[in-house]
């Protein structure tokens, strides 16, 4: 009877605040300050509904996706109820309705600013930087003298900041989309370099002694010993750059494009003071870069089902 009663309390506070963001005219909580205290009481109530779902008996998948579902809500909630309630000008900070029509009125033109960046750049520039970065390792895992050479390369390559890089790439390949799977390339090869170095180096000694007592040749270790047992390492470096990979591709695209690109639109649409389709184009990366990590860990779990983290993981 408790529960029940703490999540109506819970509910109703929420939905008061809702109230508050979505329907009343802006600047509310200039004008009636006792509604001001509804903002920290709603947040109170999201975290005491959030904790109670959380511990409730016998959890399950359902719980697992309700809790951070709920969570993102309450942030929307709460970012909408004190844009509105403030009634703060939409060019420090526009509120989410102002951003989702800001997304549902241009879906033509975000589309087209999401393949050229996404689909073009940052799959390619990913693909590519991904593959040789392991293939490298591969190699430099038997080789010392590749590792003297390229792990000292490859920290100081990472050290160079995006600004620095985009501006070449473009002279070498281009305004179009290649230069910036060229930046894509050079953020993830070393990353994906160093971990699957990491990995392949991290195989116990013995497992490659007993693998040679059975007469085993290089690549049957390869196949069956050491990329086993380097996959998270890969998986890491995979979910690392698929994140990576989004932010310099944008971020080259501040440096010369198209008139097309989520780099190209949000610098243009700040010089013109419309931050809505700035966020409306921001939620568009977010989201894709989420999705992306989210099919990585996805993947990850159904092929590393047998490894040991997947298994404490699973019986948490």
């Amino acid at each position: 009877m408790k529960r029940r009663f703490m999540f109506s309390v819970c509910i109703v506070v929420l939905l008061a605040q809702a109230c508050v963001g979505f329907t009343l005219e802006p600047g509310i909580y200039q004008r009636l300050n006792g509604v001001i205290l509804l903002l920290p009481l709603s947040v109170l109530a999201a975290f005491k509904l959030m904790s109670l779902l959380a511990n409730t008996e016998g959890e399950n998948q359902w719980v697992k996706v309700m809790v951070p579902s709920l969570f993102a809500l309450i942030i929307v909630m709460t970012w909408q109820s004190v844009t509105n309630g403030y009634a703060i000008s939409k060019i420090l900070l526009p509120t989410p309705v102002d951003i989702f029509a800001a997304f549902w009125g241009n879906l033509p033109t975000l589309w087209s600013d999401f393949k050229q960046t996404f689909l073009k750049a940052v799959v390619s520039g990913y693909l590519i930087g991904c593959c040789a970065g392991f293939a490298v390792a591969a190699v430099a895992a038997r080789s010392l003298f590749l590792q003297h050479c390229l792990l000292p390369l490859g920290n100081f390559v990472s050290a160079i900041p995006i600004i620095g890089i985009a501006p070449i790439m473009v002279m070498w390949f281009g305004f179009d989309w290649q230069s910036k799977a060229a930046v894509v390339v050079v953020m993830t090869f070393f990353p994906m370099f160093i971990n699957t170095l990491s990995g392949l180096q991290s195989v116990d000694p013995l497992h490659k002694d007993l693998m040679n007592t059975y007469a085993a040749n290089s690549l049957q270790v390869f196949l069956k010993s050491e990329l086993p047992q380097a996959m998270p390492f890969i998986f890491n470096a995979l979910k690392l750059n698929s994140t990576l990979a989004l932010i310099g591709a944008i971020v080259a695209e501040f440096f010369g494009t198209p008139i097309v690109g989520m780099g190209f639109r949000i610098s243009t649409e700040v010089g013109r003071m419309n931050m809505d389709m700035v966020w409306a184009t921001i939620v568009v990366a977010a989201l894709a870069g989420s999705v992306s990590y989210g099919l990585l860990a996805l993947l990850e779990k159904m092929v590393l089902f047998w490894h040991p983290s997947m298994r404490a993981t699973k019986h948490k």
